[in-house]
Parts: C-alpha cells; structure tokens; sequence
C-alpha cells in the first residue's frame, strides 16, 4: 500500500531534492526504491510480465521527464502511483478496441454498501466445502479480472490487493470518495458473478 510513514516520506523528499539538484546516481537510487512496487501495480493491472516491464520503464521516464513538476502536495509515492495506473489503464483499453467493456455510469447510482465483502467471501461462502489449489484460484481470480472494464479492475486492485484508503484511492484516480466507493461495489460484484460463472463452467466439465 501507499506508504505513510514519516521517516519514509522524508527520505524520499530527500533523494527527490537531490534528483533536481542534478546529483550523480540520485534518480538511480529513486529507481531502485520503488521498481519493485511499480511493477507490482502494472502486474496485477496487465498480468503479463513484459507489458508490466514496458509500463514501469515508461513510469520513470514519465517521472524523470515531469519530476520538476512534482509539487508535494501528496505523497510522491501517490503521485508515482497515479502514473501507474493512468498508463496501465491506457494499455489495457488500447487492447480491448474493438471489443470494449463499457464502464458502470458512476453518476447513475451510489448506492454502495461498506459490507459488500472481500474479493472473493460471496463466492466461497456459497459452497465452503469446494476445494481449489492455489494455482487454479490464481488462474480463475485472473480470468475473472478480465472481465472487468479498466477503472474497475484498477480500484478493485488498489483496495483487495494493495490496502489503500478510499481517500488515497480518489486521490490516484482524481475523483471524489463516492465515485470510488461506488466503483468499487460494482466491481466486487462483476467479479463475484465472473467468479460463480467459472465456478459453473469447472462442474459442468
């Protein structure tokens, strides 16, 4: 998740100042703290080695070029977060031309519910007695991803998987609390049903 952390912030304000200050090394050393987490984020987002190792390149340049522009207002981690994301969902709707996904009309309904559960709890709560190794879980939760339009694959990833607030959340996306927590019901939901339907195609092979 988005670190918060006093003493982590202030050493990255640091190393930021000395990237600006042109100092030998500095952007190297800002690269090799956070690869690592970027290319987490473009992984679950793609779940494709390479296209994630194209998205996190792409991220530093991204930030070396508008590093200047960088004005602290949110966590740097935020802000690199926010890169992240923005370039990965660019990538999967170049992919899906042709055949996209419509998203959920945010505007239209709000009515989303705090208690609408974990990831997966609808799903398996329905039949705890069906057994899945962790490798076909992976495979089915993966294809059950695809499913799902950028915007709701992105807000699913950033709370089940990397832990961030609502507030951290509509901070990446630029969008207000209600417009996450909305698409965030719609999207446990769409992948709770995606989930049932290849629970369904397993047992009827």
């Amino acid at each position: 998740s988005i670190p918060n952390e006093t003493h982590d912030e202030i050493d990255s304000e640091r190393l930021i100042a000395r990237c600006r200050a042109g100092e030998q090394g500095a952007f190297r050393e800002l690269v090799a703290r956070y690869q690592k987490r970027v290319y987490g984020v473009a992984f679950g987002m793609l779940h494709n080695a390479a296209d994630a190792m194209d998205i996190t390149q792409e991220v530093f340049i991204r930030v070396h070029q508008y590093l200047g522009h960088f004005k602290g207002t949110s966590s740097f981690y935020t802000w690199l977060y926010r890169i992240a994301i923005n370039l990965c969902i660019d990538q999967l709707r170049k992919e899906a031309k042709g055949n996209q996904t419509v998203d959920y009309n945010d505007a239209l309904d709000h009515d989303y519910r705090e208690e609408a559960g974990d990831l997966l709890s609808t799903s398996w709560d329905m039949n705890p007695a069906r057994a899945l190794d962790r490798k076909e879980l992976s495979e089915m939760i993966h294809q059950a991803l695809q499913t799902l339009s950028p915007n709701h694959r992105a807000v699913l990833l950033m709370r089940e998987v990397e832990g961030l607030s609502y507030s951290e959340m509509a901070e990446v996306m630029q969008c207000n609390k209600g417009t996450i927590m909305s698409r965030l019901f719609h999207a446990r939901r769409r992948m709770q049903d995606a989930l049932l339907a290849r629970m369904g195609e397993k047992d009827a092979r």
